[in-house]
């Protein structure tokens, strides 16, 4: 198993309405939509919206894999959301620790726990570690 973990990023509001906004994924929906266009490529623009979201699961284009669904698994009140992947290539689980840091403020990191072959690792490692670091830039930017 490795886990690849993201700085933890401060956010402006309280660790409560973080959790309030990410524990409904179709709160993401919005965040995907308001992307500028200029930051994201044409050819992954089409990829974003091919993202299906419910308030529980989130499926994602994977190219030759075909479909990568993320469910939620476990919630623990304003301190962390956990997603499991379901029908993934390998285990995996993506969590978001939220932990409050004053009435206004607080921190969220991003940690990916993925089973991948030893000899894989070399070549994906510094994928996974750049998708989870950006994920939690993406956190910052949420409106709460």
């Amino acid at each position: 198993m490795a886990t690849y973990k993201s700085e933890t990023k401060r956010v402006a509001a309280s660790a409560q309405q973080v959790y309030s906004k990410l524990s409904d994924l179709k709160n993401l929906r919005a965040v995907i939509d308001n992307i500028p266009e200029d930051r994201i490529p044409a050819d992954k623009r089409q990829m974003l919206e091919q993202i299906r979201i419910t308030s529980d699961s989130i499926s994602l284009p994977a190219g030759p894999v075909g479909e990568i669904k993320l469910q939620v698994s476990k919630m623990d009140p304003f301190s962390r959301i956990e997603l499991t992947g379901i029908g993934t290539p390998v285990p995996l689980t993506l969590g978001v620790r939220i932990s409050d840091e004053g009435p206004e403020e607080s921190s969220v990191q991003v940690v990916l726990d993925i089973e991948i072959p030893m000899m894989l690792k070399p070549m994906v490692g510094g994928t996974l570690q750049k998708m989870v670091d950006e994920f939690a830039s993406v956190m910052t930017a949420v409106r709460y």
